[in-house]
């Protein structure tokens, strides 16, 4: 329940919050850590150091977060890729892209990837990769984000 991932987060925080700040430990959401454990975890430091700054990366828009948090990492992954293929005259333009994981980094890393022109062909978990030649769509795309993001599902249920 809601109130049971609070208390286990706050918990957690008691135990580490020493342990963390700018210049030791930012921590962040990752599979299954999202924006509301953020949240949680960031308002219990706040309250055991007595410092309103957050260390935390990943927090919602209330808790002080960024409006493009979970496309960041995706999207600059793509633009320092694209500014390396500048650099020897290339571009996503028309090329094949294979991109490993299918979590909120993958899913933007593709977004991005094919409104540079990429075709881009894989996705995976660490229960297998699926693999189509004829390359994501936006359709296929918000296809495998429902399944990841909503049902909390297996790359296999994409396929």
């Amino acid at each position: 329940s809601q109130a049971e991932v609070m208390r286990f987060c706050q918990a957690l925080m008691t135990e580490l919050y020493r342990h963390l700040g700018p210049d030791t430990d930012v921590p962040a959401g990752d599979i299954g850590v999202g924006g509301r454990e953020v949240a949680f975890m960031s308002g219990m430091m706040k309250k055991l150091s007595n410092n309103t700054a957050c260390v935390f990366t990943g927090k919602g828009l209330s808790f002080g977060g960024s409006l493009i948090r979970p496309e960041a990492t995706g999207y600059g992954l793509v633009y320092f890729t694209d500014a390396m293929l500048k650099r020897h005259g290339l571009g996503f333009e028309g090329r094949k892209v294979s991109v490993s994981g299918a979590g909120n980094v993958a899913q933007y890393t593709i977004e991005k990837a094919m409104e540079l022109g990429a075709k881009v062909i894989t996705a995976s978990d660490s229960g297998g990769t699926v693999v189509d030649e004829a390359g994501f769509t936006p359709e296929k795309l918000a296809h495998l984000a429902e399944i990841k993001n909503k049902r909390y599902g297996r790359i296999e249920d994409y396929a």
